[in-house]
């Protein structure tokens, strides 16, 4: 059996509150005391939130969509890595420490290569809607936005790996693949912008 490329999480949360955070600061990795709404605090509690949202679209495609439903878990692993070496000061990192690496990054790619290939090109910007599971990927991708702004500010003032925002932007664009296909699949219709349905359109 092959050596892990990276080491198993080593922790033991026995104490679910230790109030050291209840004068706005937080600990990274590394120890270094900063303060909670700091850029990287900012950039990684962003990731956390988008791998909630993903493991809510996961639930949703475990019966109906068990393929997406798989890259989705896969997926909920990676953003832990990625917040991994987000909460890690670039001098703290250990070599096996988890991360993103370019195989997160082309195998993205591929699967949005494969899915986009399956659908129809698009003639219109498409709404959220259709179907729980569109918009809850929908909700992934606008997250997933702002964790990638979140870490492209970061990285003007601080060292972050390339490979993160690269993961980041690529996952957007995977979420709004996987949001068209899984309506295509679902046989669910697409909720195109039509601009005069607004209000003033209609008068």
């Amino acid at each position: 059996m092959s050596e892990s490329k990276f080491d198993a999480p080593r922790l033991a949360l026995n104490r679910i509150y230790t109030k050291t955070g209840d004068g706005g600061e937080t600990h990274l990795a590394g120890g270094q005391r900063v303060a909670k709404d700091a850029l990287r605090i900012m950039c990684y509690g962003t990731v956390d939130e988008l791998n909630a949202f993903v493991g809510m679209a996961g639930v949703s495609a475990v019966e109906s969509l068990p393929e997406l439903a798989a890259i989705l878990r896969r997926v909920q692993h990676e953003l832990f890595n990625l917040g991994s070496i987000l909460a890690t000061m670039p001098a703290d990192v250990h070599p096996k420490q988890a991360r993103i690496t370019n195989a997160e990054i082309e195998q993205l790619e591929r699967e949005i290569d494969r899915m986009n290939a399956d659908l129809a090109p698009l003639r219109s910007f498409v709404l959220p809607g259709g179907s729980r599971l569109n918009t809850e990927l929908h909700a992934c991708r606008t997250i997933c936005r702002r964790a990638e702004r979140a870490a492209v500010s970061l990285a003007r003032e601080e060292e972050v790996p390339l490979e993160a925002v690269q993961y980041l932007n690529r996952l957007g664009d995977a979420f709004f693949v996987w949001s068209r296909w899984a309506n295509q699949v679902l046989d669910v219709p697409e909720v195109l912008w039509e601009p005069n349905q607004a209000a003033s359109g209609k008068t």
